[in-house]
């Protein structure tokens, strides 16, 4: 489950403190990052473990251990160099997910060239719902379609291995559109409803992200 993945925030700004500190509440693991002596000092009276680095210093990468990280979240939206820095240097030590704030639609453009595996608007995606995505969801990845609907990638969860949508009825409970299953990398559109789901499967899904808490 999500909640026992390791994460790393940095950028200690609205954002990054709004997903950094529901992580936190929740119980996660999680070490938080930013440049500024001020904005970490804060930062350390909410969340048990903040440092003062410079995250586009590959040593200051290693010396923190960012390898070991599940997911790292980039909330710098306002320094372009220093997301592009901190994603490729995040990719480079084998770190599985790397999200990022972007202040443009040119922005996301370059984060996801890059190597962003999700790469979030901060008008359509507020910092305390990307965490509680983050922890209930069990969402492998997302892409923002407005403001109230994004194309997400679920793991199948261990309650549904075995039967099939029809059996679900995910749509009625949940309120999310199955588009599609992916297996090994193999994409399925045509989907079977009777189809019975796999273990290592995962679903395309349309939802409301707000919504997504309900699949906890």
């Amino acid at each position: 489950m999500s909640i026992n993945k390791t994460y790393a925030v940095f950028g200690l700004g609205r954002y990054g403190m709004a997903v950094a500190g529901e992580l936190v509440s929740s119980g996660v693991e999680l070490i938080a990052v930013d440049v500024d002596e001020g904005r970490v000092n804060a930062a350390a009276k909410q969340l048990p473990i903040c440092k003062c680095a410079d995250i586009t210093d590959i040593q200051v990468i290693e010396r923190l251990g960012i390898s070991n990280i599940d997911v790292v979240i980039i909330a710098m939206a306002g320094n372009l160099e220093a997301s592009v820095m901190a994603i490729t240097l995040c990719k480079e030590v084998g770190v599985k997910t790397v999200i990022a704030k972007c202040a443009s639609e040119m922005h996301q453009k370059i984060l996801q060239r890059v190597g962003a595996d999700i790469v979030v608007f901060p008008e359509n995606e507020s910092g305390i719902r990307l965490a509680k995505n983050l922890l209930s969801s069990g969402f492998v990845d997302m892409i923002t379609l407005s403001k109230d609907f994004a194309m997400i990638e679920l793991e199948v969860k261990p309650e549904w291995v075995g039967k099939s949508l029809l059996e679900l009825h995910l749509r009625k409970k949940y309120a999310i559109n199955v588009v599609g299953i992916k297996r090994a990398d193999k994409l399925t559109v045509n989907i079977n409803p009777e189809e019975k789901l796999a273990s290592d499967a995962s679903l395309i899904v349309i939802a409301n992200p707000d919504k997504l808490s309900r699949l906890g």
